[in-house]
């Protein structure tokens, strides 16, 4: 699947260059790990993590690209889908410890 989500991501004429980039290097991080956006920035050249998180509040394949292992630098959730606080942070809280729990047979 991750081939498969990759290359509509790289197809996809609707979203930018950044945000395909964004989008590609998230690809990257395994599920159950978490990156900043800052972190995220730096992989593709970017110094600006309110753009990383711009492309991510924007993002057309969620949750293939899972935008939730994005996080502050400081540990903390950051956004989620535009928010800060409230039911999506919940909802980001959740998918991270969903994620970290292990994988049933």
């Amino acid at each position: 699947m991750n081939d498969d989500i990759r290359h509509r991501v790289q197809t996809d004429p609707n979203i930018t260059p950044f945000q395909r980039k964004v989008y590609l290097a998230l690809l990257e991080v395994p599920r159950g790990q978490t990156i900043s956006y800052k972190e995220l920035g730096e992989r593709i050249g970017c110094r600006s993590p309110q753009a990383i998180g711009q492309a991510l509040r924007r993002n057309p394949f969620a949750p293939a690209v899972s935008c939730h292992r994005v996080i502050s630098s400081d540990g903390s959730l950051g956004g989620f889908h535009g928010q800060r606080e409230g039911e999506m942070i919940e909802r980001k809280r959740r998918l991270l410890q969903e994620e970290r729990l292990p994988e049933k047979p």
